[in-house]
């Protein structure tokens, strides 16, 4: 689509305006001669490239801005048969994992604070009325989770990408689980060990600094979470990451994979450059995949898929809160991590909040369990324990 045709003016870097034939809605400014070959055949992770690396700026309420963006692109967003650009065969060692995953969650837990609930809680919220709070919405998220699992007090429970604590702690101050935490970021780590002494909760949660592929194997777990963590283990080593999680996981035991996906059996990353953006600037080494191939590995290695839950709306809404606490957060957020920084979770929340929306990408919680020898779970008929009242 021609930029003519959107409700978007453009600046150039001479002070010339170039007004839309309407009202604009946003404001583009091209920054140098330089900035207009990026824009000659623009793509959506091209956009945010030039953005984030201060070549363009992009003025107007974050919704309208990549809606136009996508239009002004007007590029496929699917990408067949095409794997990620650095090859599997160095991705999703244990140090480069370990490197990868520090990059995107040590950039300092007062940049966070700025823009996530009270808890820390950096995944997908659970929305159940239209003004639930972003607080609520999380705390909603965590219950959720425990009562799918039928976590009860006692039980050992197992969080596999534990984040700043929040779920592990919840399941252990709530449930009276023993939990366990693991994750490889230091800052989260220090932040949940803090946490944890702080509500007296040394007795019955602890989080270590692990990889899940070193959680040791001597004790078995009744219950398993892992939530916004198989985003990160790569497609060839789902098969590792399930198999682990079964040898981890007791007869009848409950595992809850709460993870993005795409959309279409047949891609391999979002299409419009938006792929290699998320890559190179904010997950390296992250991998989505279709559910359907979710459900089919967990199900080679023994894991029984019980019930499946679609939450894209619920992230959609819970990243537009969170694009909106940083907007309004912007001093702070600048003075902590820097502008480059600041533009690239922008961008990143206000592309992925968009993808939701149009479907591009979902997320699904996948309750399974490990049956027992004569195939029984531990599970009711029905979903009434979940949402009944």
């Amino acid at each position: 689509m021609s930029a003519a045709r959107l409700p978007l003016a453009v600046r150039l870097w001479d002070g010339t305006t170039l007004a839309p034939a309407g009202a604009a809605q946003a404001t583009l400014t091209v920054k140098s001669p330089l900035a207009l070959t990026e824009l000659a055949n623009p793509t959506m992770g091209g956009l945010a490239r030039s953005y984030v690396e201060q070549h363009i700026d992009i003025d107007g309420a974050a919704r309208e801005v990549v809606r136009m963006a996508e239009a002004l692109c007007d590029t496929p967003m699917m990408v067949r048969d095409q794997w990620l650009r650095f090859g599997d065969w160095i991705r999703h060692s244990r140090a480069y994992d370990r490197t990868a995953i520090r990059r995107h969650y040590d950039v300092g837990d007062d940049f966070y604070a700025l823009w996530l609930d009270a808890r820390r809680v950096y995944s997908c919220a659970y929305f159940r009325r239209a003004d639930d709070t972003l607080d609520i919405a999380q705390e909603q998220k965590l219950d959720h989770i425990c009562r799918k699992l039928r976590l009860a007090a006692g039980e050992r429970f197992l969080d596999i990408g534990c984040g700043w604590g929040a779920l592990a702690m919840w399941a252990a101050s709530r449930y009276g689980a023993r939990a366990l935490g693991v994750t490889l970021s230091q800052s989260q780590y220090d932040y949940a060990q803090a946490r944890i002494r702080e509500h007296g909760l040394e007795d019955r949660c602890e989080v270590r600094l692990l990889d899940y592929r070193d959680v040791p194997e001597e004790g078995s777990y009744d219950k398993i979470a892992s939530v916004g963590m198989f985003e990160h283990v790569g497609r060839r080593n789902l098969p590792v990451y399930f198999a682990k999680i079964e040898r981890l996981l007791k007869p009848g035991g409950l595992v809850m994979n709460h993870g993005i996906t795409l959309n279409n059996p047949e891609q391999r990353e979002l299409g419009s450059g938006i792929g290699g953006f998320i890559d190179r600037y904010v997950f390296p080494g992250g991998e989505l995949t279709h559910i359907s191939h979710v459900l089919a590995t967990m199900g080679a290695h023994g894991l029984e898929s019980w019930d499946v839950e679609s939450l894209r709306v619920h992230y959609a809404r819970t990243l537009w809160q969170w694009v909106e606490r940083l907007e309004a957060n912007r001093g702070a957020a600048v003075a902590s991590v820097g502008e480059k920084l600041y533009r690239i979770w922008r961008i990143y929340m206000t592309g992925s909040a968009h993808a939701f929306e149009r479907g591009w990408l979902s997320i699904y919680q996948v309750l399974a369990g490990k049956p027992l020898a004569g195939g029984a779970l531990a599970l009711p008929a029905t979903r009434d324990y979940i949402y009944g009242r």
